[in-house]
């Protein structure tokens, strides 16, 4: 049975805090739009208060998450349990983004270890968690954090992976802008 807070309580921060793995969720405006949902791992996730939650994102293929964010605002998070008891955690947000060299980013950025590729944090202000039962979640063994992605960030070199940024994620795959996108320089 599905349970609603307004808050994350001190017991679910400490479930979602357990995981492994996290999901986030984000759409843009339009119908003709992709719905983005993507897994994130690694040493990346803080919660900042009982309705603050934030994440280090690394540079990656797409920036989606970004770009819808950033058009509207409406941002989801969840953790499934994928070992102990069943258990889904889904958190609906608003999110925020927050770019290196800003007021914002120097408040917040010293909560996270610094990570090779790091290009932004995605904040998400909670309206609302639900919990639910998570019994048809398989049951998988961690076996530990794939390094591939700080390595990839590493061998590029802190100006290689600005020009990547700028060729492959100043623009949603559907065309919307991303705060990179619009950033000055």
């Amino acid at each position: 049975m599905a349970k609603f807070y307004e808050t994350l309580t001190d017991e679910l921060r400490e479930f979602l805090l357990a995981q492994h793995l996290f999901f986030v969720a984000s759409a843009p405006r339009s119908d003709v739009g992709r719905i983005n949902l993507s897994p994130k791992g690694l040493d990346s996730l803080r919660v900042l208060d009982d309705r603050t939650l934030a994440y280090l994102d690394l540079t990656g293929s797409g920036n989606e998450t970004a770009a819808h964010v950033q058009e509207n605002g409406r941002l989801t998070f969840m953790w499934c349990a994928f070992e102990g008891a069943p258990r889904i955690l889904r958190a609906y947000c608003l999110g925020e983004v927050v770019l290196p060299d800003t007021p914002r980013w120097q408040e917040l950025a010293p909560h996270f270890a610094p990570l090779p590729g790091a290009r932004q944090l995605i904040v998400g202000h909670v309206r609302s968690v639900q919990t639910s039962c998570g019994f048809g979640v398989p049951l998988f063994e961690h076996r530990g954090a794939r390094d591939t992605l700080l390595e990839w960030a590493e061998k590029k070199g802190e100006a290689g992976v600005a020009d990547y940024r700028r060729q492959n994620n100043a623009f949603s795959i559907d065309g919307l802008p991303t705060p990179i996108g619009e950033a000055p320089g």
